[in-house]
């Protein structure tokens, strides 16, 4: 039997109070490579285009409304009786659905499409199991649930670690929490689970347990990778998703063609596109919204964020790239250098302690150390235009709305408030005041001074 024709539905279980993180941020919101869990999750359940999905929350569902929308429907779990009586909430919304539900965990972030597929696929195999459950085998079985299943893969019994008998705990097969069932089985079964365990609570590995009892096959299939059913409960269990989650991208990174010099110091975020040939050396941090072309380099302890950077462009050491940096082929950004918001033209340079905020730099324009874009004014943010090949000197301000024309210059430690043409020199200094003899004199006054304090 095939699938083309399911509908799908999901139902992702976030009720919990996350009380481990110790945060007022919703558990499931909390960032792995600068996005929320729970849209790693709802990402790669996206690849099977499930026409319905629903979220079951309880703690914090105001944040968690906030941050899904209309792209999915808010089922509340008040109060919490367990992870059965938790999908139990989905049958609402669910109630003129038909097809195949899948159900996932919020706080279970990276489980793979092709394993959502291998689920639905083995629920619709000749012997039609009522539930397919997502098993594991971790080096250590610790307190998950057990799954008593038959060679063929056909379950026997599921029991929770804290209702399982000694030889039921010797079994290394674990139960991951993830199900799927036909929507009808699966309300039904629900229908019929107790509360008769050591937590007096509904639990939904229950309805496997209720099939087989009435003679109804159920089933299991086993994830390879122990690490892509792991659960997140506590800031260390976090940090351990995050250091995964960046040895796989750095790994995949090399892969495609960039030569990271020392992988274990630059971190990723979710959507960083790097091209070939792409060189980044120690200790620099990709946050979201970064596409590299290639042949760039990126320099030492640099920091990036929202930034467009095309072929042959250098970044840093040192450098930070705020949201809206556009470096244009084989422009240069060196030490201590801040953009934001502002396009450097092809072959433009800034290379030294510069910042460049809500500007437009032309092709070939050179911007001197310690030049800034003064670009807000207390309430307003302005623009600044360097025209091509605008040559603008050390310590020079620019003072937003403001335009240097192509081919201008101005000089080192000039004030520009406004317009300078094309072709211009700008020259905005103090006068320089020269008074022969001044400074010895005063050399002469301060050591006298000096010397009669040191005798009294």
């Amino acid at each position: 039997m095939t699938t083309d024709t399911a509908p799908l539905a999901i139902v992702v279980l976030a009720a919990g109070k996350g009380t481990r993180m110790k945060s007022d941020l919703h558990k499931v919101l909390h960032p792995i490579a600068g996005r929320p869990m729970l849209e790693h999750l709802l990402a790669s359940a996206a690849q099977l285009a499930p026409q319905r999905q629903v979220v079951v929350a309880g703690h914090g569902r105001e944040q968690l409304e906030k941050a899904l929308g209309a792209r999915a429907t808010i089922a509340v779990q008040e109060p919490q009786l367990g992870t059965g009586h938790a999908v139990q909430q989905a049958q609402g919304p669910l109630a003129d659905f038909a097809g195949d539900v899948l159900i996932l965990y919020g706080d279970v972030p990276f489980v793979r499409p092709e394993t959502m597929r291998a689920m639905i696929a083995r629920l619709h195999e000749a012997d039609a199991p009522a539930v397919v459950v997502l098993g594991f085998e971790p080096a250590d079985p610790l307190q998950y649930g057990r799954i008593l299943a038959h060679e063929d893969g056909r379950i026997a019994m599921m029991v929770e670690y804290k209702d399982a008998s000694e030889e039921q705990r010797a079994c290394r097969l674990c139960n991951s929490g993830l199900m799927a069932a036909r929507s009808a089985d699966l309300f039904d079964l629900l229908a019929r689970v107790g509360n008769d365990n050591a937590q007096g609570e509904y639990y939904l590995i229950d309805i496997v347990n209720v099939a087989t009892l009435e003679g109804k096959p159920c089933a299991v299939i086993a994830t390879d990778d122990p690490d892509e059913v792991a659960g997140i409960n506590s800031r260390g269990e976090l940090a351990g998703a995050e250091a995964r989650w960046q040895v796989r991208r750095r790994e995949a990174a090399m892969v495609d063609g960039a030569t990271l010099i020392a992988p274990e110091t630059v971190f990723f975020s979710w959507d960083t596109q790097l091209g070939r040939d792409v060189t980044v050396e120690p200790n620099v941090v990709f946050a979201p919204g970064v596409s590299v072309a290639d042949n760039v380099v990126i320099h030492a302890f640099s920091h990036l964020e929202g930034a467009t950077l095309e072929s042959g462009v250098s970044v840093g050491p040192y450098a930070r790239l705020r949201p809206g940096a556009v470096l244009h082929k084989g422009s240069k950004v060196g030490n201590f250098v801040e953009i934001k918001n502002a396009q450097l033209g092809e072959g433009a340079k800034a290379n030294h302690l510069t910042y460049l905020g809500d500007a437009t730099i032309g092709a070939g324009a050179n911007i001197g150390a310690g030049t800034i874009t003064c670009n807000y004014d207390g309430y307003f943010k302005h623009q600044t235009v360097i025209g091509e090949r605008a040559f603008v000197g050390s310590n020079s301000a620019l003072v937003a709305p403001v335009k240097i024309g192509s081919d201008a210059i101005v000089a080192a430690g000039s004030t520009v408030t406004r317009d300078v043409g094309d072709g211009e020199l700008r020259i905005v200094r103090g006068e320089q005041l020269v008074k022969p003899g001044w400074a010895d004199a005063f050399h002469d006054a301060m050591k006298k001074k000096k010397a009669e304090k040191a005798e009294n």
